[in-house]
């Protein structure tokens, strides 16, 4: 789910619709990876490659290439059961690099002491991992190489 909100400014000073985009995912039970049934953080990271992929693509019409996570923190445990909503929003613009700042909250809670199905909504969304992703993109070039130098077409 992307949206459009709010102008943003860019780097030339020009006002720009904000990008952002959204995922809801319910953590299954494969993936436990710890002790305690606990989910590693490793699967958020994905989400977030994700949610900084969808923004690229609806900036520059390419996935780019993730280059760095900085910044990351986990703040919660995930488990099993538990529903996760990711969030990423474009920042920061340069010619070849997006920055998007990412957040993931805990808004439904398995409670496996209750039930093996048993679970709950939390009152308030509760941060998982927030982190801040560099992306990559192909530096696009009008084609003045060929208006330059056209290449005579074979008949």
């Amino acid at each position: 789910m992307n949206t459009t909100a709010p102008a943003q400014q860019s780097a030339r000073g020009e006002q720009t619709p904000e990008t952002t985009a959204f995922l809801r995912v319910r953590v299954g039970q494969e993936e436990a990876h710890y002790g305690g049934d606990l989910v590693d953080g490793a699967r958020i990271l994905r989400l977030f490659g994700d949610l900084v992929t969808e923004i690229t693509i609806r900036t520059d019409g390419d996935e780019g290439l993730l280059a760095q996570y900085s910044d990351v923190r986990f703040a919660a445990p995930v488990k099993p059961g538990d529903y996760i909503e990711a969030r990423g929003r474009l920042v920061r613009r340069t010619r070849l690099r997006r920055v998007v700042e990412l957040e993931a909250h805990k808004v439904l809670s398995a409670r496996p002491g209750a039930g093996e199905s048993a679970a709950a909504v939390l009152d308030a969304p509760q941060l998982v991992c927030s982190a801040t992703a560099t992306t990559v993109v192909p530096y696009r070039r009008t084609d003045t190489a060929t208006a330059l130098n056209p290449v005579a077409e074979e008949t």
